[in-house]
């Protein structure tokens, strides 16, 4: 059986989220929550960065950039929602921010209801 890739790290991010969660509750805009987790990352001494950039290039030249909510560890990026549902376009984009990144784990985490949803994504040519 194949280990989960950064699978304590994860586990960790999660617990902060639910302890945001707990605290502020539901349906606040995505950045309360992102600098709540900014906040509990602290406290966890969770090494992160908030709103870094990133550079996309084509044909050897900056054309755009990137910046994911957070990225924790410099491993894992992070997006914030406040969704009904999290969806295909969302996925889409964090897996933008894997490929950009260099990183090939990634979470979004869902605030937007009673109980937080999250989902992992594992950037698939990584594997």
């Amino acid at each position: 059986m194949t280990e989960l890739l950064e699978k304590d790290l994860v586990y960790k991010i999660v617990g902060c989220a639910m302890k945001v969660h707990k605290e502020l509750g539901h349906g606040l805009r995505e950045k309360t929550y992102e600098r709540g987790m900014c906040v509990e990352f602290v406290h966890e001494d969770i090494n992160f960065n908030q709103q870094e950039k990133y550079p996309v290039y084509y044909r050897g030249e900056i054309i755009d950039e990137f910046i994911p909510d957070l990225v924790v560890e410099k491993r894992i990026v992070v997006e914030i929602k406040t969704v009904v549902t999290i969806s295909d376009e969302h996925r889409g984009r964090l897996l933008n921010y894997l490929r950009v990144t260099g990183l090939i784990v990634g979470l979004i985490i869902n605030f937007n209801h009673t109980k937080l949803q999250w989902e992992r994504f594992v950037l698939e040519t990584a594997r």
